[in-house]
């Protein structure tokens, strides 16, 4: 390893220890070296490996390389601290680096450091017991054998959902492992799937761990487990890996077409991980290990991980502390949730506030069976999570006694706050809670579920419209984080307060939202859906449309409005036409869509795939003079239309801060990390100079400094 280059100045790093004790394990099978890895905080603070957490590791095992050599120990295991294994690289310091060298010198200390668990002189076990994220997947990976914990609920290599590669040893060790397929499930296809994590059966069930073993007692029976092993009482079965080229080619091309389908190539991390894989088929340790490193170093060095790292600073820190948010002191206690509806997304909002207020909710709508099927949706809904053992008998039970149902709002008189999901019309919201102001305390906070519609508005007719707040879920409900907020021009602070901690007790990340059409993520979708519909409708080809503005989204636009439904997206496109003009587009196919009852532009065939739909075709706009655009000149024109969006919602303040509108787009509408959400690719490719004449944000934020 270099010693020439200048290691780069970091932030004080919390410090991953790796201490050894020995363990006499029974039966006879010799003394095992327990290594824990604990950072010396509690769960809330995951071990990670920075450079002097790495270092730790490497002193450690150099010390029982040599006891195993002089026969002192007869095993190696590592673990964690309670509920953590290790999440892998500490990457708060790699905006500090500031030269590919240093990259390097990263992406080989961790190699090193792992090969030396892998090539000590007595087997090694990992006891996986807790989260294991990245490094920490790879390091256990290192090891010849692993158990794992039933109550694992987090286990992945998430690198590719930050624009990265697994490059400590993941890229070669794991399909070797476990054979090409499987390992792309967990390197390319789960993080480009909103990055899904693996539970702990999974990680068997793949091969990845060797046995599952229940938590409470999982350090002794992993113990037990490893002396057995030791003794030969056990020999954990592997399914063999075969070297077949076309086999591996098949895997690897099939991970390459889900690879240009979610990221359109603009993310290079990805593609660089499926050419790994591929090449771990015939490359010796060193060759993988080195080409990981190469990657690393370029990666590393690449704005889409500085993006990537952006964005999981916003949901990990600023969601926490949401900008403009009231003094909590003024929040009001919550003990008892009326819902105004009783249809899908009512039932859904029944749910989660009985689950996470534990308060009771009533729901209300204008007869009897619509009450029941709202309730009834809650009751099966509970009976799902029973039977999935993610709830007690006694918590279903519970939460079922928690949600009732009435045809009549009297059920609101001693709620602390009411929350309405009716029909996306003015009139009908400003009707409803006028009838629920006649009934609930005057202390009471009024909440409306609102996607577009104004809070001054609606609440202009009560008698207290200080009390209304926008509180805008994203669907589905239980899924999605994201919680715009919005006050009225009355709107109060207690009520906001309430609003703001009721969220957060909720588990939503809470974004404060000046009171303005669509708010933010249906504006910005809608300027972005308006201006590729435009397109569209003007001749150019959906299948180059969709090239074009691949890895912007989450999916094609057109896959996005089957999504929500054309009916949806249709009203959002009205109200933002009405509120700015024909800067917004009202698209006349969607129009006919609507009118024809269709659900979306496509159907799915047998294999689960989007096809076009022969009657939506037919619907379609037939311009006398077509406009096909090319690739690019989509592109730039989607992306220009975002930028000047994004500049106008930044000077009405809309929301305090560009991060915000990131924030918001990745948790509300499921935008990509290492894009950063929308704001650093718009600086990337330059269409916040082209229509602002700046960047929106610094070189150096999201993005490597220069």
């Amino acid at each position: 390893m270099s010693t020439t280059t200048e290691a780069p100045r970091m932030p004080a790093e919390v410090v991953t220890h790796a201490p050894a004790q020995d363990v006499t394990l029974p039966g006879g099978a010799g003394v095992l070296a327990l290594v824990t890895l604990d950072n010396g905080h509690d769960h809330t603070r995951p071990s990670t490996f920075g450079p002097a957490s790495v270092a730790a590791l490497q002193a450690t095992l150099d010390t029982l390389r040599a006891r195993a050599e002089a026969g002192e120990i007869q095993a190696v295991a590592v673990t964690g601290k309670p509920f953590v294994f290790a999440v892998g690289a500490d990457l708060s310091g790699v905006p500090y680096v500031t030269d590919r060298s240093q990259a390097l010198e990263i992406a080989r200390a961790g190699h090193a450091a792992f090969a030396t668990l892998a090539d000590l002189p007595v087997p090694t076990f990992a006891f996986v017991n807790g989260a294991a994220m990245g490094g920490g997947v790879e390091l256990a990976l290192s090891a010849d054998f692993r158990t794992v914990s039933g109550g694992v609920g987090a286990f992945a290599l998430p690198e590719a959902f930050l624009g990265l590669v697994p490059g400590w040893g993941g890229c070669w060790l794991l399909p070797r492992l476990v054979g090409p397929e499987a390992a792309l499930k967990v390197i390319i296809e789960n993080p480009l799937s909103q990055n899904r994590m693996l539970k702990a059966r999974e990680v068997v069930e793949l091969g990845i761990g060797d046995v599952l073993l229940q938590p409470a007692d999982f350090l002794e029976d992993s113990l037990r487990w490893a002396a057995a092993v030791l003794t030969g009482a056990v020999t954990p079965e592997r399914r063999p890996v075969g070297d077949d080229a076309d086999a591996w080619d098949a895997a690897c091309d099939r991970a390459r077409t889900v690879v240009l389908a979610r990221t359109g190539g603009r993310s290079p991390g990805p593609l660089r991980a499926v050419e790994l894989v591929r090449a771990a088929r015939t490359a010796g340790r060193a060759e993988a290990f080195a080409a990981e490193d190469e990657a690393l170093g370029d990666l590393i060095m690449g704005d889409e991980l500085r993006a990537g790292l952006y964005a999981f600073d916003l949901v990990q820190k600023r969601a926490k502390r949401p900008a403009g948010a009231p003094d909590k002191a003024l929040a009001r206690p919550v003990t008892k949730v009326g819902v105004v509806g009783a249809g899908l997304m009512a039932s859904q909002l029944a749910l989660l506030f009985a689950r996470r207020l534990g308060v009771p909710v009533v729901m209300t709508d204008l007869d009897e069976q619509r009450v029941a099927k709202g309730v009834g949706y809650v009751h099966q809904e509970v009976d799902t999570l029973l039977a999935k053992r993610r709830v007690s008998p006694d918590k279903a039970s519970f939460l079922k006694r928690l949600v009732t149902g009435s045809t009549s709002k009297e059920g609101f008189a001693d709620a602390d706050l009411v929350i309405e999901a009716v029909f996306e019309e003015m009139s009908v919201k400003q009707q409803v809670f006028a009838e629920v102001e006649a009934v609930v305390a005057p202390e009471a906070v009024l909440l409306t579920n609102t996607s577009s519609l104004s809070i001054t508005e609606m609440a202009s007719g009560l008698a207290h419209p200080e009390r209304v707040v926008g509180f805008h879920f994203f669907n589905p409900v239980a899924v999605m984080p994201l919680l715009e907020i919005i006050p009225g021009e009355h709107t109060d602070e207690a009520s906001l307060a309430t609003a703001f901690a009721t969220g957060r007790a909720l588990g939503k990340t809470c974004i404060r939202v000046t009171d303005s059409a669509s708010f933010v993520v249906n504006r910005l979708l809608g300027r972005f859906m308006g201006e590729y519909s435009r397109i569209v409708d003007a001749g150019t080809p959906v299948e180059v449309a969709d090239r074009a503005v691949a890895g912007m989204a989450p999916m094609p636009p057109f896959v996005l409005v089957g999504l929500v439904g054309p009916a949806i997206a249709l009203h959002n496109s009205e109200t933002l036409v009405r509120a700015f003009g024909d800067r917004f587009y009202l698209s006349p196919t969607l129009a006919r869509i609507v009118a024809a009852g269709k659900r979306g532009y496509y159907l799915t065939d047998e294999r689960g795939r989007p096809v076009p739909d022969p009657e939506v075709e037919a619907l379609r706009e037939q311009p006398a003079e077509p406009v096909a655009l090319s690739d690019q000149e989509v592109r730039v024109r989607v992306l220009d239309a975002i930028a000047d969006e994004v500049g106008r919602m930044l000077a009405e303040g809309v929301v305090e801060a560009p991060m915000d509108i990131d924030l918001a787009m990745i948790t509300g509408a499921g935008f990509s990390f290492w894009n950063g959400g929308i704001i650093p690719l718009l600086d990337r490719e330059g269409a916040s100079e082209r229509v602002l004449g700046r960047r929106l944000l610094p070189h150096g934020v999201a993005s490597v400094a220069r």
